[in-house]
């Protein structure tokens, strides 16, 4: 269910609906609300108070900072400057991901191309971290995990987030992040 959740979103850019889901569940003897209430109950999704999805990691279903143009595919927004940064990886495709510095505002534009990833402006960087909380990885961490300019953007917005804890990570750590968390979604199943 999850992948074909994950599926739906690269290729039209929007949650599916219970009517693409049901028959993928029907498979396993459960109803579409039912498994993905279990996939809700596990963090690999969240689902408005109606049990509509909102975002299935990576993917949002409502618009974030975080713009994420597939080769060949659909625009989606991410829930976080490591999904987007995990789309390219867990689709194999190219991707242009398209965010804003939340201090500066600058443009930060990442550019997929055949695994390798261009950062415009080099300088800019992702902020990880988490508040000092418990809960589901939206509410807990993706808004935090942000693009920057450079640094010191990067420090200021840490400094002014006291609530926040992580860290400052460049191009190569961020990647690999990304790639980590959701390369291997798609694979066989």
């Amino acid at each position: 269910m999850q992948q074909q959740v994950l599926r739906h979103f690269a290729a039209t850019g929007r949650a599916p609906g219970a009517a693409v889901l049901e028959p993928v569940a029907s498979r396993f003897g459960r109803t579409a609300g039912e498994a993905l209430a279990g996939l809700a109950a596990e963090d690999f999704l969240t689902l408005h108070g109606e049990g509509r999805i909102q975002a299935a990691y990576p993917f949002s279903a409502v618009p974030t900072g975080h713009r994420v143009s597939i080769a060949g595919g659909a625009e989606v927004w991410s829930m976080c400057a490591i999904d987007a940064l995990g789309i390219p990886a867990m689709l194999d495709a190219d991707a242009v991901i398209s965010s804003r510095d939340p201090v500066s505002t600058e443009p930060v534009t990442v550019t997929a191309t055949g695994g390798r990833m261009v950062w415009e402006p080099d300088s800019a960087l992702v902020f990880v971290g988490r508040r000092s909380c418990t809960g589901s990885a939206a509410a807990v961490c993706c808004d935090v995990l942000n693009f920057f300019t450079d640094e010191a953007s990067a420090r200021r917005w840490a400094e002014g987030h006291p609530d926040v804890l992580g860290e400052v990570v460049g191009h190569a750590r961020a990647e690999h992040l990304g790639a980590q968390n959701f390369g291997g979604l798609l694979g066989e199943g």
